[in-house]
């Protein structure tokens, strides 16, 4: 049935946004106050989850089989209308909010990836000047769009970057989501078909890219911005600044995203031109480009003006052993690989269609770029083609769906003899809905390792959410404390440590980023752990008198650490250090890059001369399995 009477504009995607946010945030406070077992240790949660996704696939199916009676008052009708553009966020809560109601962490507590993205969320939510998450004095390199606004966020909620973490990236993947449902209904004018592809595309990205938030809010919307490119390069108005807005607003949140549909949307406007004769796409792309990259200058010209050829990062020195195989969802043994497989069929049967043939465009583009990720690695890097299975899996689930619609019409038509038209399009609703209820329920299975970790670390304030006992991260505040005596802002503060939480929950400024991955360019990550390798070893040395250390510290080119923070055993006193100490020293772990070797990072210990931090220059205290060096 197409929605022929109500064409869905930018009021109803602004209100399916904001209904989608606040329903999801009233969500997260609500299940907050309720006293809920660990995830881990019990399958109450499990249970929540799956009736909470059943009911709302449940309830969705009600209210467009209610639409579509055309039945009852004008408010009710809106209210039905209300409720779908709102769904998906319903799925957020049912298959997130509720395993991580018992925690204040997200997705992986601080594991990995996570330490960095909750120290670059606790940095900007300290201030709203881009700076670099860790370095002092440097411009922002990550694309710093998502976590800007959850800065802004946690500042409103006001509450620590690392603890808003959890409810802003709850809210802005519902919203996103939200947002998919009237797009999808003034592409395809058909309301059911709209929340269908959300609710599916919803699931999608929470199994395959939840823990990264920004990713998968950028992934969500690809399949659509296929079809509007395509719409964009006829020159339709409305889809030309549509995909201007959704260029830029990605590339200030994850350009490896924005790459691949940049390149298919050249693709679709060479086609245009070359192949129908239409020049003026060529004009319509150019703008297109120049107005996207007007929005994502917001994020990346502070660091594009100081940038330089030698400055040459490490972040696509990954190569997992995903990323050494061609994702191809359609051959998996679960509903997604079935839906996946009838997007296959129905592109490559309807590619003739422009909108289906936008779609498989992209799926062209994504290949290739994992193909040639793999071939790069002759050059000592790589694309990060792993990453891309989302995408591919989003787009053809999307034209799953629009196949199966297609195949019940053609079923409808095919089969009137022995059922009815009416027969045909409840089986498939019903096959559907059960599809989805199966897929959905897998949420929490598919992330319970990563749940798992988010009750386990040791978050902020010292403390487990599984009521385990805490390791050494407890002390954390109590470090904050004697950090805080340093007679400058935190944000202002050089810190050299390599407990990599420490600065995930504080936003201190580290002397040396958590790996070389992670780390800014303009930060020359390498030539800093060769000036702290130096360090360490003079301290035994040449620099062991006390002055010359200090001088060394200074002779940097950047600015020289405040404070350190070794990890060392625990002492007899409260201060300074045991004979043991002083003959073994006190340690920092250097990150070393060593791709092409997996895994890609290897640590080694240099030792410090705790002589060398005289106490007529520096404050040296205890703090549990931490001596905290404070220069005076």
């Amino acid at each position: 049935m197409n929605d022929t009477k109500h064409t869905p504009h930018l009021l109803d995607i602004c209100l399916a946004a904001v209904g989608g946010a606040l329903i999801t945030l009233a969500g997260w406070f609500a299940f907050k106050t309720v006293n809920l077992p660990s995830f881990g240790t019990s399958n109450v949660m499990r249970a929540l989850s799956t009736a909470g996704v059943a009911l709302v696939v449940l309830a969705s199916v009600g209210v467009l089989a209610w639409r579509r009676r055309k039945a009852g008052a004008k408010w009710v009708r809106f209210g039905v209308v209300g409720f779908a553009y709102v769904a998906p966020a319903l799925i957020v809560l049912a298959t997130l909010a509720i395993p991580l109601s018992g925690t204040r962490l997200y997705l992986g507590g601080l594991n990995v990836d996570q330490e960095f993205r909750t120290q670059y969320l606790t940095r900007l939510a300290d201030s709203p000047q881009l700076s670099d998450m860790n370095y002092f004095g440097l411009p922002a390199f990550y694309p710093a769009g998502w976590f800007w606004f959850g800065g802004r966020f946690a500042t409103l909620l006001g509450m620590p970057g690392w603890e808003a973490f959890q409810p802003w990236a709850l809210v802005s993947i519902a919203t996103a989501a939200c947002v998919l449902v009237p797009v999808w209904h003034r592409i395809t004018r058909n309301l059911a078909v709209a929340l269908t592809i959300a609710l599916v595309s919803t699931i999608v990205v929470l199994i395959m890219s939840a823990e990264e938030p920004y990713a998968a809010i950028v992934a969500l919307g690809v399949p659509a911005a296929a079809v509007i490119a395509r719409r964009a390069m006829q020159g339709r108005r409305n889809a030309l600044l549509a995909l201007t807005i959704y260029l830029g607003a990605s590339a200030s949140m994850y350009t490896l995203y924005t790459a691949i549909i940049a390149g298919s949307v050249v693709v679709i406007a060479l086609s245009y031109a070359l192949v129908r004769k239409e020049t003026k796409a060529v004009w319509r792309l150019i703008g297109v480009g120049l107005g996207s990259v007007l929005i994502a200058a917001t994020v990346w010209l502070p660091y594009l003006l100081e940038i330089s050829l030698e400055d040459r990062g490490a972040a696509a020195h990954y190569l997992p052993l995903a990323g050494t195989a061609v994702p191809l969802p359609m051959f998996a043994a679960s509903i997604l690989g079935v839906l996946c497989l009838v997007g296959v069929v129905f592109v490559v049967v309807c590619w003739r269609e422009p909108d289906v043939g936008a779609l498989g465009v992209v799926l062209v583009v994504a290949y290739a770029w994992v193909l040639l990720s793999m071939v790069v690695t002759l050059l000592g890097t790589t694309l990060l083609g792993f990453r891309v299975d989302v995408l591919i899996a989003l787009v053809l689930a999307t034209s799953g769906v629009l196949g199966v619609l297609r195949l019940r019409d053609v079923g409808a038509a095919k089969l009137v003899r022995f059922a009815s038209a009416r027969s045909v399009s409840a089986g498939v609703v019903v096959v559907m809905a059960l599809g989805l209820v199966a897929y959905g329920q897998q949420v929490p299975a598919r992330n319970a390792e990563s749940i798992d970790l988010a009750y386990s670390t040791t978050d902020g304030f010292g403390e487990r959410a599984d009521r385990f006992p805490a390791n050494s991260a407890k002390f954390y505040p109590q470090l904050d404390e004697v950090l805080s005596q340093i007679p400058k802002e935190r944000r202002d503060t050089i810190v050299l440590t390599d407990e990599l939480s420490f600065l995930s929950y504080f936003p201190y400024r580290g002397f040396q980023a958590f790996t070389a991955h992670y780390a800014n360019p303009l930060g020359q990550f390498e030539r800093r752990n060769e000036a702290i390798e130096t360090w360490a070893n003079g301290s035994w040395g040449d620099l062991k008198d006390p002055r010359a250390f200090v001088k060394a510290l200074e002779e940097v080119p950047w600015e020289a650490p405040d404070a350190f923070v070794f990890h060392v055993g625990e002492g007899q006193g409260e201060r300074g250090a045991s004979t043991s100490e002083e003959a073994q020293g006190w340690t920092f772990d250097l990150a070393e890059d060593i791709y092409p070797n997996s895994p890609n990072v290897r640590f080694r210990g240099v030792a410090f001369n705790p002589a060398v931090f005289d106490g007529s220059l520096w404050d040296v205290e205890r703090v549990g399995p931490y001596v905290v060096v404070v220069r005076k």
